[in-house]
C-alpha cells in the first residue's frame, strides 16, 4: 500500500511541477515555453525595418533602424536598412515608426463596461474568462504589450495571464492582481444586495485589523497575485454612498504595505479622496490608482516617497457617457457628477509636485481597445507628448519594477514593439490607430 501511494505521489508531482514553473515564469513576467516548439532546431530570428525608430521617448525620434528579434528577444539594433541573415523572417516597417510596446497600469481585462452590479450574483467566474480572452485581443492590437490587472475574481486573470503568456490566446503580459483587498462593506466588497444574497456570496479579501489584513496578503500571494490591489478609499461605481475619503487606517494600509514587500510584492491603491491618498501614500503603497481628489498635501506625501500617480483619466470621460441614461444608480451618478468636476486636476498638480505618472485608464469601465484615447486627456491636463508617451513605456516599466525587461527598444530587452504612422513625441493621436505590434517576439495579426 505505501509503495502504491508513493508512486501515485511521483506521478502527480511529475504532473504538477511544469505547471508550477510555468506559473512561477508568468509572475516574472516571462513567456512560458510554446510546447508545440518543443524539438525545433536553431534560433527563430526576426528582423524590423524600421523607418524611424523611438527607442526611449527620453532620446526622442531617429533616422532608419534595423531590430533583430531573436526567440523572443532584441538581439541587436542597427543603424539604417540592414540586410537580413538567410531565414530570417523580415518585416517591413519602413514607412512607419516603431517604438516600445505600450503599458497600462490599470485595467480590468475580465469586465466590460456596465451599470448591471447585480451581475457579480448572476454570472459565474469562467464568463469573466471568456470575456477576457476577447478583451485580452482587442488590448494587444491597440498596442499595448503589457497591462496589470486590476482586480477580478480569484482566477479568472491568472488563468488568462498563463494563456497570453503561451500563446494559447493573443493578447499583452499580465501582471495580475487578482480580488482586490477592501475593507467589510466597502468599496471592492459586494454591496447592493440584501443580507441573504450577501451571505451566500463570496466576499474576496475583506479584512479588519493590521493582523487579519497581512494575513489577506499572504493568501493573496499564495494565490499567484503578482501585485496586491487595496482599494484604499470609497469608488465611484460601487453601491456604498458614504463618500470617496479613506477606507482602511493607516495601520491597516501599513501593514499590507510591509507584508507585500517581504514577500516582494507591490501594492497598488485604487483612491480617490486627498486624505486616503495621502495615507497610503505614508503607508508606502507603491502607486495610487485614480487619485481624483488630490491635494497640495497629498501630492507632496507622494513626492516624497517616491509614489507614482496612475490618473486613469479615460475612466471619468467614459462613466460620463452614461449620465442621465439608466445605467447607473442615483447613488453612483452623484458621485460620477463629483469626479467630473475636478478632471485632469490630479495630473497638473503631479506634475507640479514632481509626482512621476505612470499610464493607466480603467479599461472594463469603458471599452477595451480605446486605452490610447487616455494620451489626449494627458496633454489636455498639461503634459507633453514625449512626456505622455514616457508614462506608458519607460515610468510605466519602473513602476512595476521591469525597467531592465520592457518599456524600451534595447538589446536582451523582451521583443515588445509596435509601429505607427506618424511620430508620437509629437501627435499622441497616432497612439490611437496602431499598425503592427509584436509581443514577446510574436506578431499579432492586425
Amino acid at each position: 500500500m505505501t509503495r502504491t501511494i508513493a508512486a501515485a505521489l511521483l506521478a502527480a508531482s511529475a504532473l504538477i511541477m511544469p505547471a508550477a514553473s510555468i506559473a512561477h515564469d508568468n509572475m516574472l513576467g516571462m513567456a512560458a515555453p510554446d510546447m508545440a516548439a518543443q524539438g525545433t532546431t536553431g534560433p527563430t530570428v526576426t528582423v524590423i525595418h524600421a523607418g524611424r525608430l523611438i527607442a526611449d521617448a527620453a532620446t526622442g525620434i531617429s533616422g532608419p533602424a534595423t531590430i533583430t528579434v531573436t526567440d523572443g528577444r532584441i538581439s541587436a539594433i542597427a543603424q539604417g536598412i540592414q540586410p537580413a541573415p538567410e531565414g530570417a523572417t523580415v518585416v517591413d516597417m519602413s514607412t512607419r515608426t516603431v517604438m516600445p510596446g505600450l503599458i497600462d497600469m490599470h485595467v480590468h481585462l475580465t469586465g466590460d463596461p456596465s451599470g448591471e452590479f447585480w451581475r457579480e450574483a448572476v454570472d459565474p467566474d469562467e464568463w469573466g474568462v471568456i470575456i477576457g480572452v476577447r478583451n485580452a485581443e482587442r488590448t494587444v492590437r491597440a498596442g499595448f504589450t503589457t497591462v496589470r490587472e486590476a482586480g477580478s475574481a480569484r482566477e479568472t486573470a491568472f488563468v488568462l495571464r498563463r494563456a497570453t503568456a503561451a500563446g494559447v490566446v493573443p493578447g499583452p503580459r499580465i501582471v495580475a492582481a487578482g480580488p482586490a483587498l477592501s475593507i467589510v462593506g466597502g468599496h471592492g466588497d459586494i454591496t447592493g444586495f440584501r443580507r441573504e444574497v450577501l451571505e451566500a456570496l463570496p466576499t474576496g479579501f475583506a479584512c479588519t485589523g493590521p493582523v487579519e489584513c497581512a494575513l489577506r496578503v499572504r493568501q493573496a500571494s499564495a494565490a499567484g497575485s503578482d501585485v496586491i490591489k487595496i482599494t484604499a478609499t470609497g469608488g465611484v461605481l460601487s453601491q456604498q454612498g458614504r463618500g470617496l475619503e479613506a477606507h482602511f487606517t493607516p495601520e491597516e494600509m501599513a501593514s499590507i504595505a510591509s507584508t507585500a514587500q517581504r514577500l516582494g510584492l507591490r501594492v497598488m491603491a485604487h483612491a480617490h479622496g486627498a486624505r486616503g491618498i495621502q495615507e497610503a501614500a505614508e503607508a508606502g503603497i507603491a502607486t495610487i490608482d485614480h487619485g481624483t481628489f488630490m491635494d497640495e498635501a497629498a501630492a507632496r506625501a507622494m513626492a516624497s516617497r517616491g509614489t507614482y500617480l496612475v490618473p486613469t483619466l479615460r475612466a471619468l470621460t467614459g462613466v460620463r457617457d452614461g449620465l442621465g441614461r439608466g445605467i447607473y444608480t442615483p447613488t453612483v451618478e452623484a458621485k460620477i457628477r463629483e469626479t467630473l468636476e475636478v478632471l485632469g486636476n490630479n495630473v497638473r498638480l503631479a506634475r507640479r509636485f514632481g509626482v512621476p505618472v505612470a499610464f493607466g485608464t480603467d479599461a472594463g469601465v469603458f471599452p477595451h481597445g480605446l486605452n490610447a484615447q487616455e494620451f489626449r486627456l494627458l496633454t489636455d491636463a498639461g503634459m507633453t507628448p514625449r512626456e505622455a508617451v514616457a508614462s506608458a513605456t519607460t515610468v510605466a516599466a519602473r513602476a512595476l519594477g521591469m525597467e531592465n525587461e520592457i518599456g524600451r527598444i534595447a538589446v536582451g530587452y523582451s521583443a515588445d514593439i509596435i509601429a505607427v504612422d506618424g511620430d508620437p513625441l509629437s501627435d499622441v493621436s497616432t497612439l490611437e490607430a496602431v499598425r503592427w505590434v509584436m509581443v514577446r517576439g510574436r506578431a499579432v495579426p492586425q
